[in-house]
């Protein structure tokens, strides 16, 4: 069960977290319906995103950095937006497991690499599984862009609106289009865990549509 710190430190996050975005959207002279529109999402969702009164899940994070015109790295930071922006040739970013930012998202944990660096052509994360039953996704997940998942420990299932099931275990990874409907479960004892690779999901101009 979870302690009264933990609940505490999780509504202080999703406090910051929610300024941080409208700090984002207003810094861009964007209203809510803007964001909404340019990222395919609700209007009462990124209100309540910025009112604290929902945390995003990982689709609806990448949605939102799309409205925003931002990448993962800077719609999570918690640094000055203001800092000079690296040099496009030679970047580099090396994440240290003991510095990863763990991001809740009921059915998974994220914990996004390379967040030193500003308007990549990809997101990746390091991901924990914990849905064990698809019961628990509202709906299958859908969101600009192409994925791959590489499965680093456990059993998985890759559930989506165009094919069958598909069982992933430690070494294995698959491809594929992001826009279609799709949802990971857990099928052993323990959480799975995966890297997830997002390419043109997030705002990199370039890239979108």
């Amino acid at each position: 069960m979870n302690s009264k710190a933990d609940d505490d430190e999780a509504a202080e996050a999703l406090s910051a977290f929610g300024q941080r975005v409208r700090t984002l959207r207003r810094g861009r002279g964007l209203t809510m319906q803007q964001v909404a529109d340019r990222g395919g999402m609700a209007c009462s969702t990124v209100s309540k995103i910025e009112n604290s009164n929902l945390s995003p899940t990982f689709d609806g994070l990448l949605k939102l950095a799309r409205g925003l015109d931002v990448d993962l790295s800077t719609l999570l930071a918690a640094g000055n937006d203001a800092a000079p922006a690296m040099p496009q040739l030679g970047r580099l970013d090396v994440t240290r497991a003991a510095d990863r930012h763990r991001h809740d998202a009921a059915a998974y944990i994220y914990e996004p690499l390379a967040m030193g660096l500003k308007r990549k052509l990809i997101d990746a994360s390091f991901v924990v599984v914990k849905a064990r039953a698809l019961s628990e996704f509202e709906q299958l997940v859908s969101h600009p862009g192409e994925e791959l998942i590489f499965v680093l420990s456990g059993e998985v299932e890759l559930h989506s609106d165009l094919y069958a099931p598909i069982r992933l275990g430690p070494g294995d990874s698959v491809y594929y289009d992001a826009g279609m409907g799709h949802a990971l479960i857990s099928v052993g004892d323990a959480d799975a865990t995966l890297l997830n690779i997002v390419a043109g999901g997030g705002g990199f101009t370039a890239l979108r549509d």
